[in-house]
């Protein structure tokens, strides 16, 4: 792994060894064993959109490894004046040992790698978001103690979450099931690759989406950069919660993942969440341990 750009980069093993890693990391921090695997080591980090988790847990997670982050934001960087990504990508790779972004376009991330010369990370974009679903993927095996052979479950909008929980859920074996409008289905090359991958399935019912699921995960209807469609998305997912309705339907153990921030009411009930709060909140403090992990086998010795 040479970069952690959209999860269809990772192969399968990949996946499991980041998994894996996080485990030992998070024990460690547990029990106070000191791993400063990034000494010395310094992370950009760029960001074009606002984040809570993200930058946190980036910059705690370079502190604990032993390393260094410094935050920019664009309005700090040239590129926020027109300096070609290329350009960036080759200074800043002459600066540091490793770059995240969290911006709006995929293809930023991907000129970052290509004309860069140090590891990239995305830390979202509107069509992927590698990091979060790693420890998604972490919470699910913590909680069920496997991942292959459990079904997911994603209720609401096909956005870069339900594009990169298709892939990392297949490639570790599990079943999915997106309930979303026809109007906001995710990728279409994505479900096509889907398809031929695993067993996978994309209806605009909730119910049938979420029949028997041992994991049901939401996210907000309109995410950053989208608040003009607010109105818009909150009429067309109106039927799009998670609610007792739809966890009747899945299995009695079900539990639930939200990747924050959640808006009750609208995708979750605050009943629904506060039953599942501390799977949610696990999901959102693995953020830290996946992410670690990620930092650790780009950026560390080989």
């Amino acid at each position: 792994m040479k970069h952690l750009l959209k999860m269809a980069d990772l192969s399968p093993q990949e996946i499991l060894d980041t998994l894996n890693l996080a485990d030992q990391l998070k024990y460690e921090l547990k029990i106070g064993t000191p791993h400063p695997l990034l000494a010395g080591k310094t992370l950009g980090m760029i960001f074009q959109k606002a984040s809570t988790r993200t930058r946190v847990s980036f910059e705690v997670g370079m502190y604990q490894l032993g390393g260094s982050a410094l935050f920019l934001s664009a309005n700090d960087l040239q590129i926020g004046r027109g300096e070609p990504i290329e350009d960036t990508a080759r200074v800043l790779s002459r600066y540091l040992d490793g770059i995240m972004i969290r911006t709006f376009a995929q293809q930023d991330v991907e000129d970052l790698a290509k004309y860069g010369s140090i590891p990239i990370i995305n830390g979202l974009t509107d069509y992927a978001h590698p990091c979060q679903v790693l420890a998604d993927l972490m919470t699910i095996r913590e909680h069920k103690d496997t991942l292959k052979g459990l079904k997911f479950c994603f209720v609401g909008d096909g956005n870069n979450m339900a594009n990169s929980l298709i892939v990392g859920c297949i490639k570790t074996g599990m079943e999915v099931a997106i309930a979303c409008p026809d109007a906001y289905r995710p990728d279409a090359d994505i479900m096509e690759w889907a398809g031929k991958n695993g067993k996978f399935m994309c209806t605009p019912n909730v119910l049938e989406a979420a029949s028997d699921a041992d994991v049901v995960c939401t996210d907000v209807w309109a995410s950053m950069g989208q608040e003009g469609e607010a109105r818009l998305r909150r009429e067309a997912f109106m039927s799009y919660q998670v609610n007792d309705q739809t966890m009747a339907a899945a299995k009695p153990d079900a539990m639930v993942l939200h990747c924050l921030p959640a808006h009750r009411e609208e995708e979750i009930t605050a009943s629904v969440f506060e039953a599942h709060a501390n799977e949610i909140f696990d999901e959102a403090e693995n953020r830290l341990h996946a992410q670690k992990a990620v930092l650790v086998q780009l950026m560390g010795k080989k």
